[in-house]
């Protein structure tokens, strides 16, 4: 982070300053902000997030004796630190980001890229920032920090040398988009796909295309909108980008977009395919696994196209990435077994892209084995996409389907009535169990995926799975 007095980030907070008799109001701190006292070293500041079922003021003497330099709190604490006293530690965060990237914004050179969609963040985020990070110093969210917490925090490490901030943003309920991106107004706006993953929450696809659509509302008049050509309702964001004196930039893999791929060829090495942009034509060879990914690539291009990296060296960056993020198409296991651990997170969309791929990557002689758990946050809609995800399955004649967990029950019966009668479906109450019966049942030319969403626990399995068959 930036210098800052205490005297000045508590008027920044608009919080009371109650000082420690070692410091004074024009102290100064420059460290990393953290929420979780495990990270916090000398000179950081520890914000006393409360939450469900941990209260972060109970940890401020922890943090205070790992050489935090101040605290942000909800009330007043006796640990022997100074520490700013506000209202909501969690609003708290969200202003001291908005100042801290307005100040360097003001005095320096930072370009900052905000990046949403249904599926595909995490791992497009991810690419953009090794292309970028040659160029200059980066700032990106570490894993999936993309909400009201994760997103600040993010922020809050960028300083007055840094190039480039790379913003990644979720949702879990209508608005939180709008009041994150709201934070820096980014100069660039990357939309990668408008689909059902959290649909239960915002009521819809149509709901969750309004969510979505608050990002381009959020980027600065005059600055891009990326947008996915290959996705209708992406494509209908432009309306918005227009109204808002925006640039749009197109990527996919239809004859409309400015970056295209084509002639796409997937295997268990990665993905090749013939890169287009700007009347250039060059081939990739992409290492991360999955089709489904050459999107998410496309997009990482176009934006840093936009802020003047030259076209060879996006595919020369892009083209050394081996794995995205841990527990996204993580391939483990060996040649004998093949693991791919996706299951960090899953949306009916990639759930689907992950099971062609599986496909995909069998050869002849192997078996395709998919261990699947719940998707979560679908609402109303799980019933139903669950049972789509079940015929899919079967159709792409995915030789065992392995269904973990009580939530995920009528996915097993939907295979099963699809026709995966004969053995094919299995239904395991637990990971534990699940574990237990894969450890018989793989063999050798087997190629296996586990996927689910983060709260069935199915990246713990893909691990254990991925380390007994290494």
């Amino acid at each position: 982070m930036i210098e800052l007095t205490f005297a000045r980030i508590a008027d920044v907070l608009g919080g009371h300053l109650i000082l420690d008799p070692r410091d004074t109001a024009e102290t100064t701190v420059s460290g990393t902000v953290d929420t979780d006292s495990r990270h916090i070293g000398r000179g950081d500041i520890f914000v006393a997030k409360p939450g469900a079922h941990t209260d972060g003021h109970d940890f401020v003497a922890a943090a205070a004796a790992a050489g935090a330099a101040v605290a942000i709190v909800e009330r007043q604490v006796a640990a022997p630190i100074s520490h700013i006293v506000v209202p909501d530690a969690v609003g708290a965060l969200a202003d001291l980001a908005r100042f801290v990237v307005a100040r360097v914004r003001a005095h320096g050179e930072l370009r900052i890229a905000g990046i949403t969609g249904s599926n595909g963040k995490t791992t497009t985020k991810n690419l953009l920032a090794r292309i970028l990070s040659d160029e200059g110093e980066t700032v990106a969210p570490r894993a999936s920090f993309n909400n009201e917490v994760g997103a600040p925090l993010t922020m809050l490490r960028v300083s007055d040398s840094t190039r480039f901030l790379v913003s990644e943003f979720g949702a879990s309920a209508p608005g939180e988009i709008a009041r994150l991106a709201g934070l820096v107004e980014p100069d660039l706006g990357v939309v990668l796909m408008v689909g059902m993953a959290h649909a239960g929450g915002f009521g819809g696809i149509e709901s969750t295309f309004h969510e979505k659509s608050q990002l381009i509302r959020s980027v600065r008049p005059g600055g891009v909108a990326v947008l996915n050509a290959d996705d209708p309702r992406v494509v209908a964001m432009a309306e918005i980008a227009d109204e808002r004196n925006q640039r749009v930039r197109w990527f996919g893999r239809s004859a409309r977009a400015d970056v295209r791929a084509t002639e796409v060829e997937t295997s268990a090495a990665g993905t090749r395919f013939l890169l287009t942009a700007d009347g250039a034509s060059m081939p990739v060879s992409l290492r991360v696994l999955g089709e489904h990914h050459v999107m998410n690539a496309l997009a990482a291009i176009t934006a840093a196209l936009e802020f003047g990296v030259a076209l060879e060296d996006c595919v020369a960056r892009l083209e050394t990435v081996e794995l995205a993020e841990r527990w996204r198409m993580q391939p483990l296991g060996s040649d004998r077994v093949r693991i791919i651990n996706d299951a960090y997170n899953a949306s009916p969309d990639s759930m689907a892209a992950a099971l062609r791929t599986l496909a995909q990557i069998t050869a002849p002689g192997e078996r395709t084995v998919a261990v699947l758990g719940a998707m979560s946050e679908l609402g109303e809609f799980a019933g139903e996409e669950h049972d789509r995800i079940a015929l899919l399955a079967v159709r792409l004649r995915i030789q065992r389907i392995v269904v973990v967990g009580t939530e995920a029950r009528r996915l097993y019966l939907a295979a099963i009535g699809e026709g995966s009668w004969d053995g094919e479906a299995v239904f395991c109450e637990s990971a534990e169990d699940a574990y237990v019966y894969l450890l018989d049942e793989l063999r050798e030319g087997d190629r296996v995926l586990v996927k689910s969403s983060n709260s069935a626990g199915l990246r713990h399995l893909g691990d254990r799975l991925g380390e007994s068959f290494a």
